[in-house]
């Protein structure tokens, strides 16, 4: 009985069957015996470190526009179609639709330099348009003068075209002297309001002329000529045109402040 103990315990055992499972990072653990394992889930390799070859830089890139609204029509070439705008639209008109689209499709690249060119398109298109327009208009003008008689340049040689906000600030002055004549015409007549213009224009003259005796002389022929022509032409107009308050002297008055401020704005 002895010896049979100590060949029982001389004796090897059997090695038990381990399975290898890869779960952990960086090794391998060793698992409890197969009988035991069919009770549990067996692992897997399911774990992803960084998305594989295409989560580097352009899975980035193609991720920021995932939810950013495209622009559907960036692709159009004709930029007036992409803008949604009209061929004779004002510019005011274009630099609102433009503003809108860059709002509505921020952050979407390629849209907002499809908005960008075609309003920079429309843009210059009508730059060029107006400076060859202004162009043509100004060599037309250049070529009649040249073609005319020697008379016609001699008495185009007393006149200019001043800067506009000239023209505009004498437009304004002489109007407001227009309708103060209208509206006092009831009291008074015009007497006064036709000595300022002279005076006004005799100023006038004379900041360009550099001499006071000649935009003087110049000043009040421009006066008489108007008053000679207005009386000519006043009593030519219907009657039924004219407000019943509205004398004779009144509407001569008027045409005389047309001449004056034709003569102090654009004579030499």
């Amino acid at each position: 009985m002895q010896a049979t103990a100590a060949l029982f315990l001389v004796r090897p055992l059997p090695r038990p069957h381990y399975r290898c499972l890869h779960g952990l990072r960086g090794g391998v653990s060793l698992a409890p015996p197969r009988r035991l394992v069919a009770r549990g889930p067996r692992c897997s390799m399911s774990l992803s470190i960084g998305g594989g070859a295409g989560a580097g830089a352009g899975g980035d890139r193609g991720f920021s526009y995932e939810h950013v609204p495209v622009f559907p029509r960036y692709r159009i070439r004709d930029p007036y179609k992409l803008l949604g705008v009209d061929r004779d639209a004002a510019e005011e008109e274009i630099r609102s639709a433009r503003n809108f689209l860059i709002q509505q499709y921020a952050g979407h690249e390629p849209s907002e330099e499809a908005i960008e060119g075609a309003y920079e398109k429309i843009i210059m298109k009508s730059y060029q348009q107006r400076k060859k327009t202004k162009i043509n208009l100004k060599t037309k003008l250049k070529k009649r003068v040249e073609e005319s008689p020697s008379w016609v340049k001699a008495l185009l040689g007393y006149f200019e075209v001043p800067q506009m906000d000239i023209i505009s600030r004498r437009l304004f002055f002489f109007a407001f002297i227009a309708g103060w004549s209208i509206a006092t015409s009831a009291e008074n007549g015009p007497a006064f309001q036709l000595a300022i213009s002279l005076f006004s224009c005799i100023y006038f003259l004379n900041d360009k002329m550099k001499n006071l005796m000649r935009a003087s002389t110049t000043g009040f022929g421009v006066l008489v000529g108007g008053w000679i022509i207005g009386s000519l032409l006043v009593p030519l107009i219907p009657t039924f045109i004219i407000p019943p308050s509205w004398s004779l002297e009144l509407l001569t008055s008027l045409v005389a402040y047309v001449f004056l401020f034709l003569g102090c704005t654009f004579l030499k």
